[in-house]
């Protein structure tokens, strides 16, 4: 295991040991391990644990320095069986209740010892009958929000995040696509779409209809699928541990782009281009595009042969007189109607942006808040992905929680970066930022002669705190905070995370404005847990003049590859790389920051 799943691991034990009411200090051990390996450069630790010298460290005692060690050999942290055990011990039922918001190990301890309470089903009736309130530390309002919250997480629980999504279905595509019996296979639906949640997974799979059986074989017998719920001769559908559907149809290699098409959707789409191909005399579905008029289902005239032919979607889109629309686009928003007139030469198909486009990115976390990897350790990450540029913005003192940098540690962080860049660094220049919390009334979190003296080459202003604030007043706050001379770009503008919490209640349409009018950005939070601001509201917001950043909000030199979710997500919402500041090249970020202080 690596240092930062090690650290991971600590965290979960320390919370295992507090949901069963063990002593704190002992509890404490097990965090400050972990607070303290993630401030340990990799390189540090490996040399460490080669040379047995991690416990000369202070805080690692010989049993966190056995159970480390132990770890590091292991593949998963059931390979310690100290963590093992106690696992076994905590019913499920208790652990998923920390996915209830506002529900802490302490509460849920609380909770289980003075009214018995071990499951979200047992929460809910005891919420429902009066019983939580009465608690000492609870009342009605607590009770009130823990009933909505199991109502969401209820809500959520039926869909599923696009990058989890796609963990699952990129390796079963792959098999597919190995297995000798199949012509062509992809993954449909909203995945393909790249909707930020996913509710389940298709797949469709060209293959003669004798190699159905062994397709559904091998796909019924994948390692993670727990129940098999329906199979037929062409189709198959299971269910995972985690509770994804997943569907799998094989057509023949003739119906392949239709079923592709119909299978990706959206619904409003499809619905567009039946009526398109209606007016054209034409019906089409999953099955083909056939003549309306005449005997037989759709089906029945496409395996008499009367389907139209369509070796690719583009071919599909070409017969109903369309360029070929990109998956993301298909929402039935427009599209048809833009590339109408692109198919008519009247227009040029916007070139959406791909991730090789970004040559950077900005909202980044070190060590020195509550990142887990140091300023040259994500360097060198940025170096790897081929970045020009990398921009570091740990958070301000007002995220004490976050470790935030009072104005002393951050002047002292700017001028490493300025030695780091001066000494050439890792083929990255280093770009000097924070993320500044916007205060309760609008202000930011340092005074203007700390931005003056600090010289920040870009400041990223967010709401991290009295997110419950009305919709009026919260919108004025972020406004006043945009507003600053100072403020560069505007951080996951509704706070929300995804399957978890919704946004703070905002009038986008006046943030929005108020952006643009001071050439404030609004960052694409690419986190896939955020995906923030919403796709839905780019594109009109970027023809009226509004730059985007696509940023990881990485905490890790791994959470850099989130970029590529935020590109995903960028192209429903048909941004080009025009409108994203980090897709320009070093001198042309440099002149933005320049010409915006």
């Amino acid at each position: 295991m690596t240092k930062n799943e090690i650290a991971d691991t600590l965290d979960e034990i320390a919370t295992l040991l507090e949901l069963e009411g063990e002593n704190p200090f002992k509890t404490r051990a097990y965090q400050n391990g972990a607070r303290s390996l993630e401030a340990m450069e990799a390189a540090e630790f490996s040399a460490r644990i080669e040379a047995g010298t991690l416990g000369e460290l202070k805080g690692f005692g010989e049993a966190l320095v056995d159970k480390i060690t132990k770890l590091h050999a292991a593949h998963a942290p059931a390979g310690l069986e100290f963590y093992a055990k106690l696992r076994a011990r905590i019913p499920d039922g208790l652990i998923a209740l920390l996915e209830v918001p506002s529900l802490g190990p302490k509460k849920i301890k609380a909770l289980r010892e003075q009214l018995g309470v071990e499951s979200p089903e047992q929460l809910e009736a005891a919420c429902k009958e009066g019983r939580v309130a009465a608690l000492a530390g609870f009342g009605d309002k607590t009770q009130a929000k823990l009933l909505e919250g199991l109502a969401n997480r209820a809500a959520y629980g039926k869909r599923h995040l696009w990058w989890d999504a796609r963990a699952v279905a990129g390796p079963i595509v792959d098999g597919l696509r190995a297995r000798p019996q199949v012509r062509r296979a992809e993954a449909a639906g909203s995945l393909r779409r790249g909707l930020e949640t996913v509710g389940d997974l298709d797949f469709i799979v060209a293959a003669d209809a004798g190699d159905a059986a062994a397709i559904t074989d091998w796909f019924c017998a994948q390692p993670d699928v727990k129940e098999v719920t329906a199979r037929g001769e062409t189709k198959a559908s299971v269910r995972f541990a985690s509770g994804l559907q997943a569907d799998l149809r094989i057509v023949p290699a003739e119906q392949f782009a239709f079923a592709l098409h119909h299978f990706t959707g959206s619904k409003d789409h499809n619905v567009a281009m039946r009526q398109r191909a209606l007016a054209r005399g034409l019906s089409l579905s999953e099955w083909g595009l056939v003549p309306d008029a005449g005997e037989g289902t759709a089906k029945e005239k496409a395996e008499r042969g009367l389907s139209l032919k369509a070796e690719t979607e583009a071919e599909l889109f070409e017969h109903l007189g369309l360029a070929f629309v990109p998956p993301e686009l298909r929402e039935g928003l427009g599209e048809i109607e833009v590339f109408e007139r692109v198919a008519e030469a009247k227009g040029a198909a916007p070139r959406l942006i791909e991730p090789g486009d970004l040559r950077g990115a900005f909202h980044n976390h070190t060590t020195e808040s509550d990142g887990r990897n140091t300023l040259a350790e994500m360097a060198a990450a940025a170096a790897a992905l081929g970045w020009d540029y990398l921009g570091i913005a740990d958070h301000s003192k007002a995220s004490f929680q976050a470790r935030g940098l009072d104005e002393a540690r951050l002047a002292a962080q700017v001028k490493t970066i300025r030695e780091f860049n001066a000494a050439g660094g890792a083929g990255v220049r280093l770009f000097a930022g924070v993320e500044c919390d916007i205060l309760t009334d609008g202000r930011l979190d340092y005074d203007d002669a700390t931005f003056d003296a600090l010289g920040l080459d870009y400041v990223v202003v967010s709401v991290h705190s009295a997110m419950t604030q009305a919709e009026d007043e919260m919108t004025r706050r972020i406004i006043r905070a945009i507003e600053h001379p100072r403020a560069t770009m505007l951080g996951h503008a509704t706070g929300r995370i995804l399957l978890r919490r919704e946004g703070y209640k905002v009038d986008l349409a006046k943030v929005i404005d108020a952006a643009i009018a001071n050439r404030v950005i609004i960052e694409l939070n690419a986190h896939p847990s955020r995906l923030d601001m919403d796709w839905r509201l780019w594109r009109r917001a970027a023809e009226r003049g509004l730059m985007c950043s696509i940023n990881p909000d990485a905490h890790e030199a791994a959470g850099l590859a989130h970029v590529a979710e935020g590109v995903r997500v960028a192209r429903k919402g048909w941004l080009t790389r025009e409108h994203v500041l980090n897709t320009r090249d070093l001198a042309g970020v440099e002149r933005w920051f320049r010409e915006r202080r």
